[in-house]
């Protein structure tokens, strides 16, 4: 007697050759004693496996005997899966492919191996990898039997779901990530980080976070940032960096070391989101909070604190600071006349004509309705003086559209010992008020200062 079949290779770890097997009639073994010995063995292996016919016709195979280990699999008994056709074990996420193929190489007479998912009897899906071999007992070429082995690969089939499934929300996510080796170098980015920089996967991997760097952060920033993430902290900041055309952009990023069971740092997982429409706006808030809207000028709130700052650092270095307060002369005429539309053009023209003859360390502000500062710093009375002539003849200069001539007064005050911001800002209007209570369109300086 002899029968054979063919096994492609390895299922898990098992290893088989196709070959013919020849019971000897004269072996202690006998043909009812083998197939009691195959039987146990087969019993025994820690892979599941099935026997069916070998009917490829419609309604297709039947299944013949199961081992124990396929009945612990599936929670079928030998009774329900004796003549059911193996589709009994296949469901939603069998997939089509895998049956097509298996089929394909059946009518072809050859062994097939693969995997794919099966379902219990009570509906809950296994994995499984799985040979299936023709079996001939004659010479005729057409198998009589097919045999199947299969090995439950779940565990390791939903571990690589996981990943799967990981990976499909890393690339869909509107995050940015970045993974990086210990080194810093870029190992992956998903697709949100590719629209955030500009950088191509390609162009990324293998490179340094570097590749971002803007230069807006100092060297006490990263000094921070690489002593927390190697102590196994997350870092948590919001970086400007630099896209791939140049242009700058903020992100709110969180860099959080990936360690292994012994506390060792893997890699760092950095994942950030695009925060510079509401930087922007935090900007233009706070720029509106210290701008005149009007002139575009800085405001009473930004001058107080330029004024304080700059008045602190005159102190320490013995510097000269110089204040010049001015005025629009008979504004109110202007308004009453013109329309206050026109008053407004006034204050607009006159700001930019100032501004046009200042120094890029000078600080000119609107301090209220006509009334303007000008803050120069590292300059005394005399110049401060001559500053205030300057803009004085290009206010009278310069062409309002009006009928009626613009012209402004012009108090001066040089930082004396004890000044406060607010007793300067006062020297320097009783300056003005003296300038237009002796003509108006006038320089004066207080307390006689020019040396």
């Amino acid at each position: 007697m002899a029968f054979a079949y063919n096994n492609p290779g390895p299922v898990g770890s098992c290893y088989a050759q196709g070959e013919i097997m020849e019971l000897d009639p004269d072996h202690p073994l006998h043909d009812r004693e083998m197939a009691g010995l195959l039987t146990v063995a087969l019993e025994q292996t820690f892979l599941g496996v099935v026997i069916t016919d070998a009917e490829l016709q419609a309604p297709g195979p039947r299944i013949l005997w199961a081992n124990r280990r396929l009945l612990e699999m599936t929670g079928y008994t030998m009774a329900e899966l004796r003549g059911s056709s193996p589709r009994i074990l296949q469901g939603p996420e069998t997939e089509p492919a895998v049956i097509q193929e298996l089929r394909r190489a059946l009518a072809a007479g050859e062994s097939f191996q693969g995997e794919t998912v099966n379902y219990r009897k009570d509906g809950i899906p296994y994995t499984v990898e799985w040979t299936i071999s023709p079996v001939h007992t004659d010479d005729s070429g057409k198998p009589a039997y097919y045999v199947s082995f299969q090995n439950e690969t779940t565990e390791k089939w939903q571990e690589r779901r996981q990943r799967q499934q990981l990976s499909t929300a890393l690339e869909q996510t509107a995050d940015s990530v970045m993974i990086t080796e210990p080194d810093g170098t870029i190992r992956y980015v998903n697709r949100a980080f590719e629209n955030y920089t500009g950088y191509g996967r390609d162009e990324a991997i293998g490179r340094q976070p570097s590749l971002m760097k803007s230069g807006e952060h100092d060297a006490e920033f990263y000094r921070e940032l690489w002593e927390t993430i190697q102590a196994g902290q997350p870092f948590r900041a919001t970086f400007t960096n630099r896209k791939r055309n140049g242009e700058l952009f903020f992100e709110e990023t969180t860099i959080t070391p990936v360690q292994d069971e012994t506390g060792r740092i893997r890699a760092y997982v950095s994942s950030g989101k695009d925060v510079t429409e509401r930087v922007e706006m935090e900007r233009q808030l706070r720029e509106m909070a210290v701008t005149d809207p009007l002139t575009g000028l800085a405001n009473r709130l930004r001058f107080e604190q330029t004024l304080e700052a700059e008045l602190e650092r005159s102190l320490r270095y013995d510097n000269p600071l110089s204040l010049v307060m001015f005025d629009i002369d008979h504004f109110k005429a202007v308004n009453d006349t013109h329309g206050h539309e026109a008053g407004d053009d006034v204050l607009r023209t006159l700001a930019d004509c100032v501004n046009n003859q200042l120094r890029r360390s000078d600080a000119l502000a609107r301090w209220g309705g006509e009334e303007f500062l000008v803050l120069a710093p590292q300059v005394g009375a005399a110049e401060a003086a001559a500053l205030a002539e300057k803009l004085r003849a290009a206010v009278a200069a310069q062409d309002f559209g009006l009928s009626d001539p613009v012209t402004a007064s012009f108090g001066v005050a040089e930082r004396a010992p004890g000044d406060t911001p607010k007793r300067l800002i006062r020297r320097a209007d009783d300056a003005l008020y003296a300038a237009k209570e002796t003509g108006r369109n006038r320089v004066e300086v207080a307390d006689g200062q020019v040396r």
